[in-house]
C-alpha cells in the first residue's frame, strides 16, 4: 500500500511540474521524458530507494503493459491531431519512409549492433527490431509546442508524426521474425511469420482498427446529428475507443498497437468540424498525463549496472546508432519525401528519429518471448542515450533551422 500511494504521489506531482512549468521547459535544453526518466532514477533503488520494482513481481510483465498502454494512447492522439487528409495525400512519402527506410534502418541498427557487441545475429535482429521505429512521444517534444509551430515547418511536423505512428505497429513483425528464429524451427518461423504475423495481425489490425474507427466515428456523427453528443465528451469517447481497439485487437491476436493508430486515423476522416479543436489539448493532455509516468518506471528500472557492463563497446554502440541509424537513410531519401525535400529540413528529420516507448515495448517482450535478458540492456541502453540526446537537443535545433532560414 505504500509504494502504491508513492507512485500516485510522484506521478501527480511530476505531472503537475510539467503542467505548471510547460512553457519554460518547452523552450529549453530539458524535455518532459528526460525530466520524468531522472524522477524515476531519484526515487528508485539506486539513489533514494523509496521504490524498488523487483518487489511488485515480474517488473518487465509491469513496463510491457505499462508501455503499450501508453502507445495505444499516444498514438490515438497523433492521430486527431493530423490533418485528417494527410495521410492519404502524402501517402508516398509514407510508404518509401516505412518500406524502404524503415527495413534499412532496422539492418543497420542490427548489424552495427553485432559487431560493436559480438552477439549472434538473431539477438541482433531482435534489437534492431526493438530500436527502429520512432517513437512518438519523445519526437513530439519537436512536432508540437510552441518552439515547433513557429521554427519548423507544418509539412516536416506532420510527416515526422504520421510515420513514428505508423512504424510503432510495422516494427511488430520484425520483432517476432527474431523471435520466431530464435524460438522455433526456420521452416516453421518463416511459415508463421507470413500466413501468421504479416497476414493477419498485421493486415488483420489494419483491417479491425479501420473498421472500428469509421464506425465509431459515424455514430459519433447520428449522436451529434440527433442532439446525443455533448462537446465535451469528444475527449472521453476518443480514449474509450483507444481502449476498446487495444482490448478487441488483443482478444483477436491482431497487432494492437497498430490497430490503435488505423483506428484513430479511420476515426478522424469523420470527426471534424468544432470537435477537431480539441486534438491539441488531447494530445497534450495524454504527453503529461498518461506518457511522462512510464518514464518515471523506465528510470526506475535503468540497469546501470548491466549498461556499464557493456563498457566502451555500449557507448560506442549508441554514438553510432544515433547517428547512422537514420540520418543518412533520410538524406538519401529525401529526393521523394515532398515534405522534406530541402537539405536543411531533412537533416532536421533525420536526427530526430528518436527511440523510446516503444522501443521499451518491443525490447521487454522480446527479451521475455526469448529468456535473453541482453535484448532488454542493450535497447534500453538505446532508449536512455535517445532520450538524453534527442531531448536537449529539441528546441535548440529547432530554432537553429528557423534562424538558419531566415539569414536564407
Amino acid at each position: 500500500m505504500k509504494d502504491i500511494n508513492i507512485i500516485l504521489a510522484a506521478a501527480g506531482g511530476l505531472v503537475l511540474l510539467l503542467g505548471l512549468l510547460s512553457r519554460p521547459i518547452d523552450r529549453s535544453w530539458l524535455s518532459p521524458p528526460l525530466v520524468a526518466f531522472s524522477l524515476g532514477v531519484v526515487i528508485g533503488p539506486h539513489v533514494l530507494s523509496l521504490l524498488d520494482p523487483e518487489a511488485w513481481g515480474n517488473s518487465h510483465r509491469v513496463l510491457e503493459q505499462a508501455t503499450r498502454l501508453t502507445l495505444g494512447i499516444s498514438l490515438m492522439g497523433i492521430a486527431l491531431r493530423l490533418p485528417a487528409r494527410f495521410p492519404f495525400i502524402h501517402w508516398r512519402s509514407l510508404m518509401i519512409l516505412l518500406a524502404i527506410g524503415m527495413p534499412i534502418m532496422f539492418l543497420i541498427s542490427a548489424l552495427l549492433t553485432q559487431w560493436m557487441l559480438g552477439v549472434s545475429l538473431l539477438i541482433a535482429l531482435a534489437i534492431g527490431a526493438s530500436i527502429c521505429p520512432t517513437d512518438p512521444v519523445i519526437a513530439s517534444s519537436i512536432v508540437t509546442g510552441g518552439v515547433a509551430k513557429d521554427n519548423l515547418p507544418g509539412g516536416f511536423r506532420h510527416l515526422l508524426s504520421t510515420e513514428s505512428g505508423a512504424n510503432d505497429g510495422l516494427a511488430y513483425p520484425f520483432v517476432f521474425l527474431a523471435i520466431l528464429l530464435l524460438t522455433k524451427p526456420t521452416g516453421a518461423a518463416w511459415l508463421e511469420w507470413f500466413f501468421q504475423v504479416w497476414l493477419w495481425e498485421v493486415g488483420g489490425s489494419v483491417l479491425i482498427g479501420a473498421v472500428l474507427g469509421w464506425c465509431f466515428g459515424k455514430l459519433l456523427k447520428w449522436s451529434e446529428h440527433k442532439g446525443f453528443f455533448d462537446q465535451p465528451s469528444f475527449l472521453a469517447i476518443s480514449l474509450a475507443l483507444t481502449l476498446l481497439v487495444l482490448g478487441v485487437g488483443k482478444l483477436l491476436g491482431t497487432d494492437s498497437i497498430l490497430a490503435v493508430f488505423a483506428a484513430g486515423i479511420a476515426y478522424d476522416q469523420r470527426v471534424k468540424g468544432k470537435e477537431r479543436n480539441e486534438e491539441d489539448n488531447v494530445q497534450e493532455m495524454v504527453n503529461l498525463f498518461f506518457t511522462m509516468p512510464v518514464f518515471a518506471l523506465f528510470g526506475l528500472m535503468a540497469p546501470w549496472g548491466e549498461w556499464l557492463a557493456l563498457g566502451w563497446h555500449g557507448l560506442l554502440l549508441v554514438v553510432l546508432i544515433l547517428l547512422l541509424r537514420r540520418l543518412p537513410i533520410v538524406l538519401v531519401l529525401r529526393k521523394w519525401l515532398p515534405p522534406v525535400r530541402e537539405r536543411n529540413i531533412a537533416l532536421v528529420m533525420g536526427w530526430f528519429g528518436p527511440i523510446g516507448i516503444s522501443a521499451l515495448f518491443y525490447g521487454v517482450l522480446a527479451s521475455s518471448r526469448t529468456g535473453d535478458d541482453s535484448i532488454w540492456i542493450v535497447v534500453s541502453l538505446c532508449v536512455f542515450a535517445s532520450v538524453v540526446a534527442h531531448g536537449i537537443t529539441a528546441a535548440p535545433f529547432a530554432r537553429l533551422y528557423a534562424r538558419h532560414q531566415d539569414r536564407g
